[in-house]
């Protein structure tokens, strides 16, 4: 609204000062002097104009009002009242901004409730201004739905980037849809805050289609999408693309954000040689001393291969916080402890990740004193009533099997949430504690709802355990399929893995099927079942399926392959496969895998091949290594082989029985009885003795029983032994008359 000039006496009266501040302007000709606006404050400098009868634009006061201090605001809003000023919407925007901006919004909200004009840049400043996201997007609603003003690129873009803090997928589409049907569905700033929108809120095809389809590009857009799609984390190969796209383009320089997006893409792809060239072009860029460019360079070079250089930038960076000392922990979880030391002496403050980083690095065969002096200095700091600390010192107590202490730890939680739950009960798991896991469940179900994280882990505790009944696993199965998690790949995997074990492979398969997300835990659980039931045959095929689904196998299902192999024969495919390993599936070989070809070539008859490929094992030759020589030395009666592979074996395990007894029985086969007493008189000095075997029986679950009954040979512990025994006499007998009469029925077909 243009100002009205109208006439005013020369020297302006007290009378006149309160009139509006259309009636107090005048030409500056008119002015017998002007005075010097030399005041120190804006509000000063206000007074000073309209005491002297200055006029006083309304941007003049917008000025003014952007530069006051809070202490001075509220008399300048006097002023703007006074003088009539209020009436122009540039001043209570101008008002509304600062009051918002100085921490006073009750102040703002007024300012606009009562301002007399308002046009759209009203709207947009107390939209920016709301404190709570929730009420601004309703009043961003209000707004678009009342009509009163056109809304403009800035509406789209504040409410936008709301939308996409808030997680309201719905919404962007309605602001992309209304942004559309305003004609501005072009603006640049407009499309960045809906590339952003939709890729914060998952929608990465949307945000690809935005991006594409905009005419014009700014740094802001190549960012927007280089850090939408490195904020997913499902796609560092596009986020490389995108940025050497970028330079490509050459419309937009990279900036410090562009850098720090692609270079974590590097190290997850393990583009150790394209990571080398952005760290350059970093340099040539002048950002590579900002502590962030740092940081995730340090990662990207231990991801990559090279903890070397990682070690050697960050001993060089100049400026280390919080993430650079917790990004080397998490890494380098060798020197955890010293580098740990190293930031405490650095005055750098560790926070929860740093405690989580530090527990999750430590080993599982590290002293429990460590683990107890990091869980001091948590409490010291007072992180440990944190949630991720506090899980994370029941995980590594639970690793160091100290389960009372992880237990103390859940205990002292205020509000355990669902992690801190099944991280105690997979605990108990591991450690072969299955009541005590059974009845943290039974506590857990009471208060909240288990995921498939809970049954997988409980489920874990049943299968760990054989002396526990099978009714239970059936029980926490039926849980699962009410709860509708029976068909998660987790769950799947344990059910798979349970079912095989208490002997019910077609119980395994029934669990695969059903499997909707067949990944790498339902494949192995399912070739792994096969394996140990003996079906070697589905075992290659399922094998072949799962290589041909684009699943790449690890050592645990190649160590099932291998056993399939050496079972069922194959010694050629089974061996093609070992030497195969790493190159074509990129696995890690484990001793297991050499003890398994070792035991597969000694069936076969391939003793001195089989003693040659377990003499080439890195770490040298493994029990389990020795001990499948020596059986298949016995199979195959190499009294020589056999007596090299014992002599070692006894030294690794001079306690134990096992390789007495094999080299005992081939000495016996052969006949060299003077042998055979010579090994026994080494058992008996030794003190050497052969261990009993027991076995389980499940009766059916009666009454609370959790446990399977153990008994071995000759075993009179049980109360009603007599009666077992009379039981096991006549199906015994019942056995070999059916057997005789099998074989009267066979002479008379002949």
């Amino acid at each position: 609204m243009p100002l009205r000039r109208l006439p005013c006496p020369a020297r302006a009266t007290p009378k006149s000062r309160a009139l509006s501040t259309a009636a107090a302007h005048h030409p500056f000709a008119e002015t017998p002097r002007r005075p010097t606006a030399s005041a120190a404050t804006p509000l000063a400098a206000v007074r000073g104009r309209l005491l002297a009868g200055l006029p006083i634009s309304p941007t003049t006061f917008s000025a003014a009002a952007a530069t006051s201090s809070p202490d001075s605001l509220p008399a300048l809003h006097g002023l703007a009242v006074a003088s009539g000023l209020h009436a122009f919407a540039a001043v209570t925007n101008s008002l509304v901004a600062r009051y918002a901006k100085t921490g006073s919004f009750p102040a703002a909200a007024r300012v606009f409730a009562t301002a007399q004009a308002r046009d759209v840049s009203s709207y947009n400043t107390i939209l920016s201004a709301i404190p709570d996201p929730e009420d601004a997007l309703a009043f961003a609603a209000r707004m678009l739905r009342s009509g009163d003003v056109r809304p403009d690129a800035v509406t789209f873009t504040v409410a936008l980037s709301l939308a996409a803090a808030r997680a309201e997928p719905g919404f962007v589409r309605q602001l992309h849809a209304l942004a559309s049907r305003a004609g501005l569905a072009d603006d640049v700033f407009v499309c960045n805050a809906l590339v952003t929108a939709y890729s914060r809120g998952g929608s990465l095809d949307v945000a690809r289609k935005v991006f594409d389809e905009m005419p014009a590009r700014d740094l802001v857009s190549w960012n927007a999408m280089v850090c939408g799609l490195a904020q997913d984390g499902d796609c560092p190969a596009e986020v490389i693309q995108v940025f050497l796209r970028m330079l490509k383009d050459g419309g937009a320089r990279p900036d410090r954000i562009s850098v720090c997006s692609v270079i974590p893409a590097c190290g997850s792809e393990g583009e150790l040689e394209l990571g080398r060239q952005i760290h350059g072009f970093a340099v040539k860029l002048g950002v590579e001393g900002h502590v962030s460019i740092g940081n995730v360079l340090v990662a990207m070079y231990f991801k990559c291969g090279n903890p070397g250089c990682a070690r050697k930038l960050f001993k060089f960076m100049g400026e280390r916080d919080v993430i650079s000392w917790t990004t080397m922990i998490s890494m380098d979880g060798d020197d955890a402890v010293a580098l740990f030391n190293g930031m405490r002496r650095d005055r750098v403050a560790p926070n929860e990740v740093t405690f989580v980083a530090m527990l999750s690095a430590m080993p599982a065969d590290c002293p429990a004193r460590e683990g107890q002096m990091i869980h001091t200095v948590c409490l010291k700091t007072g992180v440990s009533n944190k949630a991720a600390a506090a899980n994370s010192l029941i995980t590594m107590y639970a690793k160091v099997q100290r389960m009372d202490d992880a237990r103390t730890v859940f205990n002292l939680m205020p509000h355990p949430e669902i992690i801190a739950w099944n991280a105690l009960i997979s605990g108990y798991a591991q450690n072969e504690k299955c009541e005590d896991a059974l009845e943290v469940f039974s506590s857990m179900v009471k208060s909240m709802k288990p995921n498939e994280t809970t049954f997988a882990s409980v489920l874990s505790a049943v299968t760990s355990v054989e002396t526990v009944s099978m009714a239970y696993g059936q029980m926490y199965h039926c849980q699962t399929l009410k709860l509708g998690l029976g068909t998660s790949e987790y769950v799947s995997g344990a059910l798979i893995d349970l079912y095989a074990k208490r002997g019910s492979l077609e119980e395994s398969w029934k669990a695969f099927g059903e499997t909707v997300h067949r990944s790498l835990i339902a494949w192995t659980a399912i070739i792994s079942a096969n394996s140990k039931h003996g079906n070697y045959d589905a075992v290659i095929s399922l094998f072949n399926d799962m290589v041909s689904s684009g699943v790449a196998p690890d050592g645990v299902v190649l160590l099932s392959v291998l056993t399939a192999c050496r079972y069922s024969g194959f010694v050629g495919l089974g061996r093609e496969i070992f030497d195969s390993m790493a190159a074509k599936h990129g696995v890690d070989l484990w001793p297991e895998h050499y003890a398994c070809v070792v035991d597969m070539l000694g069936r076969a008859g391939r003793l001195e091949e089989a003693e040659e490929l377990m003499l080439g094992m890195p770490s040298g030759p493994s029990v389990s290594a020795l001990q499948s020589l020596l059986g298949a030395c016995r199979i195959h009666g190499n009294t020589d082989v056999g007596e090299r592979v014992a002599g070692v074996l006894t030294e690794t395990e001079p306690t134990e029985s096992g390789a007495y007894v094999l080299l005992s029985n081939i000495y016996a086969e052969k006949g060299d009885w003077g042998a055979v007493a010579r090994v026994r008189r080494q058992m008996r000095e030794r003190g050497v003795k052969k261990e009993v075997g027991f076995s389980w029986v499940d009766a059916g679950g009666v009454g609370d029983s959790l446990h399977l009954h153990k008994f071995s040979s000759d075993d009179t512990s049980h109360p009603r032994t007599e009666e077992i025994y009379r039981v096991a006499e006549g199906l015994g007998w019942e056995m070999n008359f059916l057997k005789n009469c099998l074989q009267v029925e066979i002479e008379c077909l002949v």
